[in-house]
């Protein structure tokens, strides 16, 4: 049994795992919906969801927020607070749905769809 353990490693370093999560939200940002493997999208669908909860305030500080989490990046940073924050207004929560793929066919793991809900 695991008891007291919260993240998913991915057998990488911690500055390894935060690129690696960092990335994945910057292209699931940008284009919507995004193609990877089951427990990384699990992993970045509660990432995602606090910088959506984040950007709904909209105030200087929330930006900042979003800028440090993203790794300095502008361009998704304005499109959650502009695109995504507004169109989950009334939502609390639940913003982005994992549908399950298949598997991959060179090493059989098992691959999803992480995309945002309308």
């Amino acid at each position: 049994m695991i008891h007291r353990i919260s993240k998913r490693k991915f057998s990488r370093r911690s500055a390894h795992r935060t690129s690696l999560l960092r990335n994945l939200c910057k292209s699931l940002i940008n284009s919507e919906q995004i193609l990877t493997t089951l427990p990384k999208a699990k992993s970045l669908r509660s990432v995602v969801e606090k910088l959506i909860t984040t950007g709904k305030e909209n105030d200087l500080n929330s930006r900042r927020k979003l800028i440090s989490k993203l790794g300095g990046s502008l361009k998704e940073t304005d499109k959650i607070l502009n695109v995504l924050s507004p169109r989950y207004k009334e939502r609390n929560g639940g913003y982005t749905r994992v549908i399950k793929a298949g598997y991959r066919k060179g090493d059989c793991a098992p691959i999803a769809i992480i995309q945002f809900v309308n």
